[in-house]
């Protein structure tokens, strides 16, 4: 009989990212970032001008991030204990949204973090590579954590058998971030997430339609 799966996210999930991010920009660019903002095209601000950086300059930086600075990455409390209880019951998959060339330097940073599952990248909504996902590990039961609402919506749209759990494991960010509508809970620490997480693979049951994923 196959094992449920867990599919989670990293950054902002497992790994602190934004506060990172944020303090980077500030030492090497002078850049504030204020990290309420969802759309980062109203987030960065240079300090010298005090002009918004435009949308399609911020990925530079993002990208830049990613080449020199990932060692800066730390996990979110609880993380480790939370994945170890997990994975006695189920398998564990990430699906970080990264170029594909990133993937090894992603699983050599958690794996630097006692983080050591197996890694997949994707690039815009992850509702098709989940899909392949179950096509290859065919769970019994499975369910999704993420912290950004699109990922949720383009889940519940393309799987919505799959339980979906919002999470924002960077507070600086989480007082900002109402409910995803298409997550089945919302739980930023993971001591809970894990234990109701733990109990959608016991009960083994699919997740519920939400109003997304009921959508004609």
């Amino acid at each position: 009989m196959t094992r449920p799966l867990l599919i989670t996210d990293c950054d902002e999930v497992l790994l602190h990212m934004v506060a990172h991010f944020r303090d980077w920009l500030a030492e090497a660019h002078g850049i504030d970032f204020a990290v309420e903002h969802e759309n980062w095209g109203d987030a960065l601000v240079r300090r010298d001008t005090g002009e918004k950086v435009a949308l399609d300059e911020v990925w530079p930086y993002v990208d830049g991030f990613f080449d020199s600075e990932m060692e800066r990455q730390t996990p979110v409390k609880g993380v480790i204990e939370a994945l170890d209880r997990i994975t006695a019951h189920a398998d564990i998959v990430v699906l970080t949204n990264l170029p594909d060339h990133r993937r090894q330097p992603r699983i050599d940073q958690l794996s630097r973090h006692g983080i050591v599952h197996e890694v997949y990248t994707n690039q815009g909504g992850k509702g098709a590579a989940l899909n392949a996902i179950l096509a290859e590990h065919k769970p019994s039961v499975a369910l999704f954590v993420d912290d950004l609402s699109y990922q949720l919506h383009s889940v519940a749209k393309a799987a919505p058998q799959v339980w979906r759990l919002h999470m924002v494991a960077e507070p600086l960010v989480a007082v900002h971030r109402p409910q995803a509508a298409d997550a089945h809970a919302r739980i930023d620490d993971w001591a809970e997430a894990a234990d109701w997480i733990l109990a959608r693979f016991a009960d083994g049951e699919p997740a519920p339609l939400t109003a997304t994923a009921d959508e004609a």
